[in-house]
């Protein structure tokens, strides 16, 4: 796990996935699209895969859970998703343990936090947050 959280923080991503035939690909988008797009597209990729993310709230632990992660280090963890994870198969460890994700633009909390918060499973979570997406995709292709 060293190796992946040292390439998190030399590379300046977002996220680290190690898969379970040890092919390392860095990530860099906002929020959980690319844990989306690899549950979408490569969830192979994600199943059983070691994982190192800057920031990992109730949202992406689902996406986490979800994907068949094996071990997850978060540079920093929301109390949120510790329920989640402690449910989970997933070994956990973390930088600093917050009581809420807040969006980089202010103090508010994270919109994604926010969508999950009356899930009480990672599926629901998920399930959540693909409605989302599609409402988000849907209002833009209506403009």
């Amino acid at each position: 796990m060293h190796r992946l959280i040292d390439l998190l923080h030399d590379t300046g991503c977002s996220l680290v996935v190690e898969s379970s035939d040890s092919r390392v690909t860095t990530h860099s988008q906002k929020g959980v699209r690319d844990l989306i797009a690899l549950l979408d597209h490569e969830p192979e990729r994600l199943r059983g895969a070691r994982v190192a993310d800057k920031v990992i709230g109730k949202a992406a632990a689902a996406l986490i859970i979800r994907g068949g992660v094996s071990q997850l280090y978060a540079d920093v963890l929301s109390r949120q998703a510790l329920p989640l994870l402690q449910a989970s198969t997933v070994a956990f460890d973390y930088g600093t343990l917050v009581d809420a994700i807040v969006i980089a633009e202010g103090d508010d909390r994270c919109p994604l936090e926010q969508i999950v918060a009356p899930a009480a499973t990672p599926a629901e979570a998920e399930s959540l947050l693909r409605l989302h997406f599609a409402e988000m995709s849907q209002s833009r292709f209506q403009r």
